[in-house]
């Protein structure tokens, strides 16, 4: 599975009702970093498939989810377990650092 986009019409039952935990990748089309960040999620999307979700949500088009969390650098990374934020990673990050976090979370 790769990575499912999210918005703010899914994000309740993506995310939020998720039986499992959910990474959240707050992007946007226009943010260098962000298109740095995305072959590291996609990687990651594949790697933990069944054990977690990852999701992309443009901040551009889910602006009120954007406030919601105060996102205010990206990309943002949110890992939603049990229906609230439990880690946040801002910047460009190795997928050894997001390995470490979902691992430490699973």
């Amino acid at each position: 599975m790769s990575e499912i986009v999210i918005t703010e019409q899914n994000f309740e039952a993506e995310v939020l009702n998720s039986s499992i935990p959910v990474l959240v990748d707050f992007w946007a089309p226009w943010c260098g970093p962000c298109k740095m960040l995305a072959p590291v999620i996609e990687e990651i999307a594949k790697e933990y498939e069944g054990k977690i979700k990852v999701g992309k949500l443009n901040t551009d088009d889910n602006m009120n989810l954007s406030a919601k969390f105060a996102i205010t650098s990206i990309p943002t990374v949110m890992i939603f377990k049990n229906k609230k934020a439990v880690q946040t990673l801002i910047g460009f990050r190795s997928k050894a650092e997001f390995r470490k976090v979902i691992d430490s979370l699973l």
